[in-house]
């Protein structure tokens, strides 16, 4: 299991259009992912519980990746993050 905390600097975070790159990337993953905000943990896959949780700008999320290709989907999604201008 392979974990990093990343910090969302765009500005509208997560949500609408984002939000569902983020769970795109996150499908073409065969690991489990999760997405830790505070102390609720819920599936990075699932767009709905995303927008449910509500991620933000000046969040800090933790991504959390279990499986045989967690290195690829960490960085993956870290990166993703990091590209996002909206």
């Amino acid at each position: 299991m392979k974990s990093r905390v990343i910090e969302i600097v765009n500005k509208t975070g997560l949500h609408t259009r984002p939000g569902n790159l983020f769970v795109k990337e996150a499908k073409q993953f065969e690991s489990e992912i999760w997405v830790k905000k505070g102390e609720e943990q819920f599936n990075a896959k699932s767009l709905l519980k995303l927008m449910k949780v509500g991620v933000s700008r000046g969040d800090k999320i933790e991504i959390i990746c279990e499986g045989p290709d967690e290195d690829k989907a960490l960085d993956s999604l870290c990166e993703l993050i990091a590209s996002l201008e909206e």
